[in-house]
């Protein structure tokens, strides 16, 4: 277990949200504690994009029903939340240099000295071309410059999307290996058995709503069922 003495990073009470009249979150509470990887699982259009967006700031909350390090979503949240979209956030023909410009520009606990290490390990040049890289090269490198800052809370939206397996292994250990021990990370995947090792909690929606909540140990220990295992008779 990461982390010896937790405390809440990010809090959700009563969370809800609604696209015109259809509802996509619906009441949603929960709490990540420091030093915890939590994993955000659940079939297409259940809401996970949505609740990442509101913990974020992207969606707005009037109601303050998001809490992170004990503050309302806004600036002061932004400055120790690392979020990855679900999307490539850059595009183009500039330089992974630009990128590296860009980020240090911008966040100042980015560890440049890291991010161009980690970049070099993978073989990716910071002369190259944004526009004439892949689609899971492209992928890697928005995760390392997300990792690459000191961050109290991570939060990535569907990273593996155009990695192929043998290289998720790679950006699983690049996830983790700059993440103190008292950073936590929010991980919303359908890749479950890949990331189950690193797992410490699990959330399930379905609908907008939570429908599973468990320590993964506690899970094992109850029943001996994989994360899997309980992904399958939950959404069968």
């Amino acid at each position: 277990m990461r982390g010896e003495n937790m405390s809440i990073i990010l809090e959700c009470n009563n969370l809800s949200h609604k696209y015109g009249k259809k509802t996509a979150l619906d009441d949603i509470s929960f709490s990540i504690e420091t030093g915890k990887v939590v994993g955000l699982f659940g079939p297409n259009g259940s809401g996970k994009t949505t609740l990442i967006k509101k913990i974020v700031g992207l969606l707005l909350d009037d109601k303050q029903s998001v809490k992170i390090d004990g503050k309302p979503v806004g600036e002061t949240t932004k400055a120790i939340v690392s979020y990855s979209p679900d999307r490539l956030a850059f595009k183009g023909n500039r330089k992974i240099s630009y990128l590296l410009d860009f980020y240090e520009l911008m966040y100042d606990d980015f560890d440049r000295a890291h991010a161009e290490e980690v970049l070099a390990g993978q073989g990716i040049q910071k002369d190259e071309c944004i526009g004439k890289l892949s689609k899971g090269t492209c992928e890697k490198i928005q995760i390392i410059l997300v990792m690459s800052r000191k961050a109290k809370l991570y939060i990535l939206d569907e990273p593996f999307s155009g990695i192929d397996p043998v290289a998720r292994e790679t950006v699983i250990r690049i996830m983790l290996q700059n993440m103190s021990e008292e950073a936590s990370l929010l991980l919303s995947t359908h890749h479950i058995q890949e990331t189950e090792q690193i797992i410490d909690d699990a959330i399930f929606l379905k609908e907008g709503k939570i429908v599973f909540q468990k320590s993964v140990e506690e899970m094992r220990e109850e029943s001996s069922r994989s994360l899997n295992d309980a992904y399958m008779e939950v959404f069968r």
